[in-house]
């Protein structure tokens, strides 16, 4: 009986004299399906007449040896799908390259001769829109308004200059909003438009990273609008907006 299982799983057995004058065989180290068909029909072939295998045991070890090749196979096809996905994404990362990007942050970078642009969210409105811009040392550099009501999301632009007309050094700044709302001025929500420079592409595990042009990197995940290169525009909902999303 010993050497009928050894055959059919593929074991082989040698004394100690011929190990030393033979190579070893590889023994399998899974059980395979095929390979439990044939050691079940085995085993049926060789039970005992008087106690013959119980009907339920064997069909308990048929469906269990399904239900594992089951598992195997779903395994093996989601890790295709994740491939897949990862691929795709890392194409769609790649075109952001040159863009702008909304970014739930309310930090812009400013490059020599160029502007500041974002998106004030007003909620359910407001009117005489007061931004203020700030350095990293929390300076004020520059104040201007934007008059009239308005409701949802405002678009601003600062032209990189500062309050005496002057052009503001290259670097970082921080807008801040405020508007009258219900006859009381009430700060607001600010986000900052910013470039991407380059795509570290994430996994299944992790997300891709945006790396923004003198702001440091960002998940995929929390862009909130893809303006296109050196164009910004808004979106018609208000998006939720933190005090720094900037990794």
């Amino acid at each position: 009986m010993a050497d009928t299982y050894d055959s059919v799983l593929g074991v082989n057995r040698t004394t100690s004299s011929q190990t030393a004058s033979t190579t070893k065989t590889t023994q399998k180290k899974e059980l395979d399906q095929e390979s439990f068909l044939k050691l079940l029909t085995m085993q049926l072939s060789y039970q005992d007449p008087f106690k013959p295998v119980d009907n339920a045991q064997m069909l308990s070890q048929m469906t269990s040896m399904s239900t594992s090749e089951g598992i195997n196979s779903l395994s093996s096809q989601m890790e295709s799908l994740n491939s897949l996905m990862t691929s795709s994404q890392a194409l769609q990362a790649s075109a952001l390259v040159g863009q702008e990007v909304l970014i739930p942050s309310n930090t812009g970078y400013l490059e020599k001769g160029s502007t500041v642009n974002g998106v004030i969210a007003t909620g359910d409105g407001g009117s005489n829109i007061k931004v203020t811009v700030k350095d990293a040392s929390g300076q004020v550099i520059k104040e201007f308004g934007i008059e009239g009501a308005h409701q949802g999301n405002v678009a601003f632009n600062w032209d990189g200059l500062d309050k005496d007309g002057n052009p503001a050094k290259s670097g970082k700044y921080q807008i801040e909003a405020s508007a009258t709302v219900a006859g009381k001025s009430e700060s607001l929500p600010v986000l900052a438009y910013a470039q991407v420079e380059s795509v570290t592409l994430g996994s299944a595990s992790s997300p891709s990273t945006l790396k923004l042009k003198g702001l440091g990197g960002i998940y995929l995940t929390d862009v909130l609008e893809i303006a296109g290169a050196g164009s910004k525009s808004t979106t018609d909902s208000t998006p939720k907006a933190t005090n720094n999303a900037v990794i």
